[in-house]
């Protein structure tokens, strides 16, 4: 059974000294609380390294930690392991004759399944399991009428991105616990193309990474052949066939590698009614690339469409079609571009890698992939406070779970309100 240190529980019963030690003297930073109605405690945690302290309060006399507190005082409470399968390990433990709290797991904070042995098991320690909520990406597709309009959030599967590349410079004890890694240090991630239906067509935002990669790479990147773009479109009740335009905010594989599919070992444009739309300058990025954007560039993406006479190549920031606006953001790459839907007074933002998933909410959250972050800073903190105070439908290219929402702030501290 494999397992490690998620967090240590410590039993409080004078909150603000608590938080006067914690937070204000050892300046550690304290999320928000979170009541746990199963165990009648209200539970704060506090990131530090790879694992992190809980304070917990009592909010019964019926709380274990109530008695806890009447009987030895505040202090450490419990020990927490995290494993992967906390159902697996409770029969481990069963066979073995463990003495356990818990026969099955029950609902714990931050939505995770937790389970306690017995101190007496564990030498005078109480010990809890945990098993942290599945990290698999919520891939359904989703519409709503927006002003003339009709946006529908598609995907392109999941994937997985090293998470200390996802999150630049910020220490993983920052980001580590809002976003949990794999063996591999990888993060869950989606990709997720966005539909526009209007009276002019129906136009596709990015469109993910596509279906032809070799096996290595689909292992790199955890790719599922098995939920792709085609799933989403069937869904949508349409096809490649019925995309009229295809913009792209940038050429990275993720975002465009779908453009292109081979068929009997020729590479052709995927939506062959479309027309591709391209920044003229992205383009050029693209096609000369070098030792430190190479990998993103992939050449099979997006050279083979040009002899089919698709693309409308254009530079400057401007108006695409009724309601569809590009503004380029720089920073993630050169030409990096974001895009505004528009209509009926409402405006929707299209991110991109600017802001990729509801963990990047941070001004300083940038990601170690920007050729040029401090761009990426500048242009981020504009857009995120334009979509604060505007109230702008903010859509999440890459989150695995939330597809839009808005960006609310409280307290000094951002949250998404989720839509999709």
């Amino acid at each position: 059974m494999k397992a490690f240190l998620d967090h240590v529980g410590i039993a409080v019963q004078d909150v603000p000294a608590a938080l006067a030690f914690y937070r204000d003297t050892l300046g550690l930073e304290v999320e928000e609380a979170e009541e746990v109605a199963s165990q009648h405690v209200r539970a704060r945690f506090i990131p530090v390294g790879d694992s992190a302290l809980e304070l917990l309060e009592a909010t019964s006399e019926q709380s274990a930690v109530a008695r806890f507190v009447a009987k030895r005082g505040p202090g450490l409470h419990h020990v927490t392991l995290r494993v992967e399968d906390i159902h697996a390990a409770l029969a481990h433990l069963k066979a073995r004759g463990v003495r356990l709290v818990d026969d099955s797991p029950r609902q714990g904070a931050e939505g995770a399944l937790v389970a306690f042995i017995h101190p007496s098991a564990a030498h005078g320690v109480l010990v809890e399991l945990t098993q942290r909520p599945s990290s698999r990406p919520t891939l359904e597709v989703k519409s709503l009428a927006f002003g003339d309009l009709q946006l529908t959030t598609l995907h392109d599967g999941p994937f997985r991105l090293d998470g200390g590349a996802m999150f630049g410079v910020v220490p993983k004890a920052l980001w580590g616990r809002k976003v949990p890694t794999d063996d591999r240090n990888r993060i869950q991630m989606a990709m997720r193309p966005l539909l526009v239906e209007a009276d002019w067509g129906r136009m596709i935002i990015d469109c993910g990474a596509g279906d032809k990669m070799d096996r290595k790479s689909r292992d790199i990147y955890a790719l599922d052949p098995d939920h792709g773009l085609g799933e989403a479109l069937t869904a949508a009740g349409l096809s490649a066939e019925s995309i009229d335009f295809a913009l792209a905010t940038h050429l990275h594989f993720d975002h465009f590698g779908a453009a292109t599919v081979r068929r009997d070992g020729t590479l052709v444009p995927r939506f062959p009614n479309a027309r591709y739309i391209i920044r003229g300058a992205e383009w050029e990025d693209a096609t000369h690339p070098n030792e430190r954007n190479r990998a993103s560039y992939l050449q099979e993406d997006f050279v083979p469409l040009q002899p089919f006479g698709v693309i409308d190549f254009f530079d400057g920031d401007l108006t695409i079609k009724p309601g569809i606006r590009v503004e380029r953001s720089g920073g993630h790459t050169p030409q990096h571009q974001i895009v505004y839907v528009q209509s009926g007074g409402r405006t929707a933002v299209f991110p991109s890698d600017i802001i990729p998933t509801t963990a990047h909410l941070q001004d300083a959250w940038v990601t170690g992939y920007d050729l040029f972050p401090l761009d990426s800073l500048a242009f981020k903190k504009r857009l995120i406070r334009d979509a604060i105070d505007r109230e702008y439908l903010v859509f999440f290219e890459h989150d695995p779970h939330v597809a839009a929402g808005y960006i609310r702030e409280r307290d000094g501290k951002r949250f998404v309100e989720a839509v999709l």
